[in-house]
């Protein structure tokens, strides 16, 4: 409690080895700033990232795609077959036919508008919702392979894991870019420190002429950069808030992107970044100090 006092109030004699204003302060305000506000935006991608990651595992291990072959003079009966199976399957919520909007609709990305599917050979498809307990998808095959003759059902596991992995990957990068973030803070902190420390050389000799300590002295270098970083930091989380709560919502406009943002307990996490932005610029300042006061002795 006693050293955290110390690094708030100071010691005005040891604060007079550095300067109020000037480059210094400016370049590490500025920096922590941007850094901060840079890392707000990263959290929100890779908590997003994770969102996605959780939504899409839940919405396709929830759905499956059945489809018939294409036959014209069987394809009644092959529907209602297929729906009485899935109908009576343990675990099957709902099962539907898709339209031939809804089908024209899904084949348009390729084959373009206005798909004559009256003319082609286009396999009727059924979408399948699990339950929340799920179903034996083996039990469900059999049962299809025996009543409904080239039924294929497709479960989406061939492209769910990657999809899945790729937010994943996402969700890390986002992390490793705050990383990254907090780093490069720390290096532009330590440069202005050393900056610092050498426009002051003089005032360091004349409080070493008193009897002055290296640790005294440091301090007054760390308490001011310390505060000048927190107080940057602070800027940047509320800039970065800003940017996050004007990006559309999710709900309004789709897609990930317009999901980009914090919910719930998430709002939580930018807090850390300005006391952590702060810790930084302590451990930075306090080792360049000490080590350029030591290489000075």
């Amino acid at each position: 409690m006693k050293g955290l006092l110390d690094l708030i109030v100071g010691d005005p004699q040891a604060d007079r080895a550095v300067p109020p204003s000037g480059t210094t302060a400016r370049l590490t305000v500025f920096v922590a700033a941007v850094m901060a506000f840079l890392a707000v935006l990263a959290l929100a991608l890779s908590l997003s990232a994770g969102r996605v990651a959780d939504r899409w595992a839940y919405e396709l291990a929830q759905a499956a795609t059945l489809r018939l072959p294409a036959s014209d003079d069987q394809a009644d009966a092959l529907l209602r077959a297929a729906l009485n199976v899935l109908e009576t399957t343990p675990g099957v919520a709902s099962a539907r036919a898709l339209t031939d909007q809804e089908q024209r609709a899904l084949l348009e990305p390729w084959f373009g508008a206005g798909l004559p599917l009256d003319s082609l050979p286009v396999p009727q498809l059924i979408e399948v919702i699990a339950a929340d307990d799920g179903y034996d998808l083996e039990g469900l095959q059999a049962r299809l392979a025996a009543e409904v003759p080239g039924a294929v059902l497709d479960d989406h596991t061939s492209w769910r894991a990657p999809l899945i992995a790729a937010a994943d990957r996402l969700r890390l990068i986002g992390w490793l870019i705050v990383v990254a973030i907090f780093a490069a803070m720390a290096a532009m902190i330590t440069l202005a420190a050393n900056a610092s420390l050498a426009a002051n050389a003089q005032v360091i000799r004349v409080l070493r002429l008193v009897g002055a300590r290296d640790i005294y002295i440091a301090r007054g270098f760390v308490r001011r950069f310390t505060l000048r970083a927190g107080a940057g930091a602070v800027a940047g989380v509320v800039a970065g808030l800003v940017i996050v709560l004007l990006l559309p919502r999710g709900d309004v406009a789709g897609g990930f992107i317009s999901g980009l943002g914090f919910t719930g307990a998430g709002w939580l996490w930018p807090l850390v970044i300005p006391p952590l932005a702060a810790i930084v610029a302590f451990l930075a300042t306090r080792a360049a100090a000490l080590r350029r006061l030591r290489n000075e002795t």
